[in-house]
């Protein structure tokens, strides 16, 4: 047994193989970011093995998935997309599950916004951000969010769209808009937030797919066991979000 090795057990410190080690790719919704980051750094220091993480809104992501993009995993921002990649042959059946249940808010670095529902019937601000929603589940969620309020006529006009929910918030925290919609998760602990009452919307089911490029690779399917544990669900739920 070599000296780093025995050092390494001596001092109590999991030691992996650099040889033994695999990277796995893994497409993120943008509005889990923050906390993939620190999943991944916790996986790999449990395990020795890397992932690679690429960040956008879930329909774009799919899209390069369906265009042949090299992803193991798909970290989606709803539960559609992982149930339509087992149905189109890309995902694996059986590996869908939700990882985390979001939360919509309404956010601003100007405006007390913590009666919300007032503030948007008020209609005194001018430009309002909100993800794309054709492409991110929290751009739909505000949608329906407006329409039950019957004030999506009225705010339309006043949209700034981002193109996932990260850039929706950089127009909020620039000042290009007064207010937006984003992922509670990325405005914790932060003033002037109103957390969207889920009636008004859709849940906002965040699944997970091993994706069939990434079927045989122990870093992919490490990881998404890793999401599962206890360890992962205490992150996830601490940065914002619910898992059940």
């Amino acid at each position: 047994m070599n000296k780093i090795l025995i050092g390494a057990l001596l001092l109590g410190v999991s030691f992996v193989p650099q040889a033994y080690a695999e990277t796995a790719s893994v497409a993120v919704a943008a509005n889990f970011t923050a906390v993939a980051e620190k999943l991944a750094e916790a996986f790999k220091t449990a395990t020795g093995d890397e992932v690679t993480l690429s960040f956008g809104a879930t329909g774009a992501l799919y899209t390069q998935i369906t265009q042949g993009a090299p992803f193991d995993i798909l970290l989606s921002a709803d539960d559609t997309r992982p149930a339509k990649a087992v149905a189109d042959g890309l995902g694996v059946d059986g590996s869908v599950f939700t990882y985390a249940i979001g939360s919509l808010a309404l956010y601003s670095t100007s405006i007390d916004v913590t009666d919300g529902e007032a503030v948007l019937k008020a209609d005194a601000f001018q430009k309002i951000a909100i993800a794309d929603p054709k492409t991110a589940p929290y751009g739909q969620a505000a949608i329906e969010s407006l329409t039950k309020l019957g004030l999506l006529d009225a705010v339309t006009p006043k949209f700034v769209t981002g193109e996932n929910i990260t850039q929706t918030l950089q127009f909020v925290d620039s000042g290009n808009a007064e207010l937006g919609f984003v992922a509670a998760s990325q405005v914790l602990g932060k003033d002037h937030v109103w957390i969207v009452p889920a009636e008004l919307h859709e849940p906002i089911k965040q699944d997970a797919v091993l994706l069939k490029t990434g079927a045989e690779n122990k870093a992919a399917t490490g990881f998404l066991d890793f999401l599962k544990s206890d360890a992962a669900v205490a992150v996830i739920e601490a940065s914002g979000y619910t898992t059940k």
